[in-house]
């Protein structure tokens, strides 16, 4: 019998390039977006999705130095 890994919560390394930075600034839009439309209902799960966001934006400025 063969050895199997599971890549459940696995990670991959973003790389530097343009690709990356457009992908890290649609997560943060996407990120911010829930976060506002769920500040009102759920202030929990609001500040979670912004938390992210503020992780996000973090990586972003480090990427575009």
């Amino acid at each position: 019998m063969n050895k199997q890994y599971c890549k459940v919560g696995s990670t991959t390394p973003l790389g530097s390039g343009s690709k990356t930075i457009n992908f890290l600034e649609y997560q943060y839009q996407n990120f911010i977006e829930k976060a506002s439309n769920l500040n009102n209902t759920d202030t929990r799960l609001g500040e979670f999705f912004n938390s992210k966001a503020q992780k996000i934006k973090k990586d972003l400025e480090k990427l575009i130095q």
